[in-house]
């Protein structure tokens, strides 16, 4: 049984931290320079859609990994990461502007949920509204109302990173060649991609040496191990292209090869 070392790296002192407080169930990992507060995945993780929305979640990798929109989602040590890549680099997301639908994923699908999920519904999404505060509350008014008959489709899941893993694991630089000339799906939440790719890998290009790499602010830094239980992993669920291009730098469309 493989060993994920959790690892999202920080560079000290290159942004400021956002409020909050360390909760005791990570360790905190401090080295002569960085601060490593995140995840590390060597190989492409298996991916199972949730049923009834147009999410993917990973279930055989003990971390709340989820793919919405193009975009791979984590949500470790209190706060929200995406990347457009499988192992990162990550960029903070802050809670005002994590999309909806990844908000309204039931809580039986983080399969590493933090203590204080412990005795809500399974069914239902986690308590945010009640987490986060009233202030973040008024600014996401009605998160939980929708149309549980009716939601998007699953963007399509970007299958030709599978031949990218370890040593092949790529640079920011060729992450964003590749992912232009192979994925064209055109993500529905264009604001949050934006904001996102704004500070995608800025400052922090480790992918290849340390492919957890991180860019951003997290609130709670520190290091856990997961297991790795997927022998392999191995997407499942939709695979191929969407219709339409989304330019990795700046927000011009194109059109993408197919996988």
């Amino acid at each position: 049984m493989k060993k994920l070392s959790i690892g999202i790296i920080l560079l000290a002192g290159s942004l400021s931290l956002p409020p909050g407080n360390a909760k005791g169930e990570v360790s905190l990992s401090i080295g002569t320079r960085n601060l490593s507060v995140g995840i590390n995945i060597p190989t492409y993780p298996e991916l199972a859609p949730v049923p009834g929305y147009p999410v993917y979640y990973a279930p055989r990798l003990s971390s709340n990994y989820f793919f919405y929109d193009g975009m791979y989602w984590v949500y470790e040590n209190e706060n929200w990461y995406a990347s457009y890549w499988y192992n990162g680099p990550w960029s903070y997301v802050q809670p005002e502007i994590v999309p909806l639908y990844i908000l309204r994923v039931p809580v039986r699908y983080y399969r590493h949920p933090p203590s204080y999920f412990r005795g809500w519904a399974s069914n239902a999404p986690p308590r945010w509204d009640q987490h986060w505060g009233r202030g973040w509350e008024e600014k996401r008014r009605g998160w939980k109302d929708w149309n549980k008959g009716s939601h998007p489709v699953r963007a399509p899941l970007p299958q030709y990173q599978r031949q990218y893993a370890g040593d092949r694991y790529p640079h920011l630089e060729q992450q964003r060649q590749l992912h232009d000339s192979n994925y064209s799906y055109r993500p529905q939440n264009r604001a949050v991609h934006e904001r996102i790719r704004q500070n995608y890998g800025k400052g922090n290009d480790n992918s290849r040496n340390n492919p957890g790499g991180y860019s951003g602010a997290p609130r709670n830094p520190g290091q856990r191990d997961i297991s790795d239980r997927q022998g392999g992993g191995g997407g499942r669920g939709e695979a191929g292209n969407g219709q339409h291009g989304d330019k990795w730098q700046g927000g011009n469309e194109h059109r993408g090869r197919g996988n």
